[in-house]
């Protein structure tokens, strides 16, 4: 994924608006188009089914509607997803934003995956914030019973836990355990400030090294159901050759159970940040701002997913450690 960090980005942002039956997302997408006024969004809608209801419930004025009604993005649709995002792009190039809502019954990390892996796309879109509506009301049922629930929480940058006045502290700290680094916006009747969920730039590095320069203290594992996050800190210099490989075996080989990683990571004789980023078997990186002088220049990365506490992700990073360098001459004891 081509990441732009700090540089003005001049793709087109993309929000993917996901969450379980009943949630609130087409309500909340048509609560988001009413504050747009005078913006050109492109919305795709993907139902269940061969007949389409969602698509009609969406008060479009001059955005472009495409509805997708051949199956669950998570499954044969997502050829679908990217053949409609070539067409608009090739209608326009203009968007202010493109808003993807998916059925309930999907697991966003295949859309997600899209714009790491077509390049076309992502020479023209940025994917820029995954939006997961939560019912405050029946949520926690919901994360007991479905996997397809708990991986839209977990994938997510921003929760909009809707039906508020119904929340309880149980299901906020079963979405805190379950999406660490993502922000939490209480509603009711799915209205929030569009501000609070469009341009959040949620996949850049700039934004990924300041979510983990905030919250230092991630635990180094913690379990939800089946969904673990493990942390992982080195004080060590790493060596970029070792790290490329147990990366890329890793997610080869368990990418399927991992929903993501980031991490920032510090590399032998390098002067800037590293960050890195994945969504199952597809990563991604960029160098980003040099360390300060005041910087602890240590690697820290946080994976969530499923069963990744058996993987020996901490013996596999301690093992990608550049190699001490042999004294010199002038530390040769005499």
């Amino acid at each position: 994924m081509v990441d732009a960090g700090t540089k003005t980005d001049p793709r087109i942002p993309v929000t993917l608006v996901t969450g379980y039956l009943g949630a609130g997302k087409t309500s909340f997408v048509n609560d988001i188009l009413g504050q747009s006024a005078g913006k050109k969004f492109a919305i795709i809608v993907n139902e269940y089914g061969d007949i389409g209801i969602d698509g009609e419930l969406i008060n479009t004025g001059p955005e472009e509607l495409i509805e997708l009604t051949s199956g669950c993005l998570c499954c044969v649709v997502r050829g679908d997803l990217i053949k409609a995002l070539r067409q608009l792009l090739i209608k326009s190039s203009q968007w202010d934003g493109i808003i993807i809502e998916t059925t309930g019954l999907a697991n966003p990390s295949p859309v997600i995956q899209c714009f790491f892996a077509d390049q076309i796309l992502a020479a023209q879109c940025r994917l820029d914030a995954v939006v997961t509506l939560v019912d405050a009301l029946h949520g926690l049922g919901q994360i007991a019973k479905s996997s397809d629930a708990r991986d839209q929480i977990a994938l997510a940058s921003v929760i909009v836990l809707n039906k508020a006045h119904g929340a309880t502290q149980l299901i906020e700290s079963k979405l805190h355990q379950l999406a660490p680094f993502a922000k939490i916006l209480r509603t009711t009747q799915a209205k929030v400030p569009a501000a609070a969920v469009l341009h959040q730039k949620s996949f850049t590095s700039d934004h990924v090294e300041t979510l983990l320069t905030q919250f230092p203290h991630v635990a180094d594992h913690h379990h939800t159901h089946e969904i673990e996050s493990v942390s992982l800190m080195v004080e060590q210099a790493i060596d970029p050759k070792k790290f490329e490989r147990w990366l890329s075996d890793l997610l080869m080989l368990h990418g399927l159970n991992i929903l993501r990683c980031k991490g920032i990571v510090h590399f032998e004789g390098s002067t800037q940040k590293y960050i890195v980023q994945a969504v199952h078997m597809l990563a991604s990186g960029d160098f980003t701002s040099a360390w300060g002088s005041d910087d602890l220049r240590r690697t820290r990365l946080v994976f969530i997913g499923r069963g990744i506490q058996h993987l020996g992700l901490s013996e596999g990073l301690l093992n990608t450690c550049a190699a001490p360098k042999p004294p010199t001459k002038a530390d040769q004891p005499r």
